[in-house]
């Protein structure tokens, strides 16, 4: 079982999850989005599941920065935001197969590798 983590290394969040899957001995391939924004492809992934409202991390500082409070896009137009200032994403962004979460979701993460092992 390998899973795809998406934050960065400063998100508490993302590092709770990494250390999630490291104490269960889970392999975990971590893109930084520090160094690579998510591809538009990759996003999509999370938007067919969420849609793009939840992906959006509205108490983010480059939201704010931005000055996106107010704005009014439409989806096409926040996945383009989003992979521009990737930044402004819910962290962490994991994927396993072709299951997917945003931020903490230790319940699934669980039924995942349950589901990995035949349990």
């Amino acid at each position: 079982m390998e899973v795809q983590i998406f934050g960065t290394a400063k998100s508490k969040e993302t590092r709770a999850a990494q250390r999630f899957f490291a104490e269960r001995r889970i392999r975990v391939h971590f893109v930084d989005l520090k160094e690579r924004a998510a591809s538009k492809g990759e996003l999509q992934r999370w938007v067919q599941r969420f849609g793009v409202t939840p992906l959006i991390d509205r108490t983010s500082k480059r939201y704010a920065a931005l000055g996106l409070g107010v704005a009014r896009l439409d989806d096409a137009r926040w996945i383009e935001k989003l992979q521009e200032e990737p930044l402004m994403l819910v962290m962490p962004l994991v994927r396993w197969q072709h299951k997917v979460t945003i931020g903490e979701a230790l319940a699934e993460w669980k039924q995942w590798i349950d589901t990995d092992a035949g349990r």
